[in-house]
């Protein structure tokens, strides 16, 4: 068994967020989109990513998180640079990840999928052990919800964001997962 009864994936470190609520009744979860996340910007490694997604980020450890830090919102996954994966919310309730958002004419993309954030950048490549990990992970998602699309957080708010940015290899994934549905972005 990979998941716990209400929907915590037991191969990942557990941080609880406060940042989450519960899904429209019937929503389901048919969607996964990838995001980066770095704190502050282009920094790996550090702590700052899990205070930001538990609400308790210092704005004044560094200048770009007094910008941010009454900002609440999470993910469900955070996979480091070291493949590292770090559960912020059940995957059975609505993580706060993908803010005003849209695919294929459905809005609010937090209500019916699964956010994973890579620790990155969108002009650094990610490492093959976070791929590793990524594909662990989706073949578990995929094991326990009806997965049909996988899509960049660009693609689902367009003009908005960029993540995860050229350097995801997209190929690899829909190597992995033929029978998903990819982003355009992402062919």
């Amino acid at each position: 068994m990979n998941w716990s009864a209400d929907g915590w994936w037991l191969h990942a470190r557990w941080v609880e967020s406060p940042n989450f609520g519960p899904r429209p009744d019937g929503a389901g979860v048919s969607l996964v989109v990838i995001h980066n996340i770095s704190l502050p910007p282009g920094d790996f490694g550090g702590p700052h990513v899990e205070q930001f997604f538990t609400n308790r980020l210092d704005a004044a450890a560094h200048p770009y998180f007094a910008t941010i830090a009454e900002v609440e919102v999470s993910a469900h996954f955070f996979i480091r640079r070291d493949g590292e994966v770090i559960q912020f919310v059940s995957a059975d309730d609505r993580a706060w990840h993908a803010g005003q958002s849209i695919w294929q004419g459905r809005e609010n993309c937090n209500d019916f999928s699964i956010g994973i954030e890579l620790e990155g950048s969108d002009d650094t490549p990610f490492t093959f052990e976070q791929y590793e990990s990524l594909k662990d992970l989706l073949g578990a998602v995929d094991k326990r919800y009806p997965i049909q699309a996988i899509a960049g957080h660009a693609d689902v708010a367009p003009g908005r964001k960029t993540d995860p940015g050229p350097h995801f290899e997209w190929a690899a994934i829909r190597h992995e997962f033929p029978r998903w549905q990819f982003s355009e972005s992402a062919r």
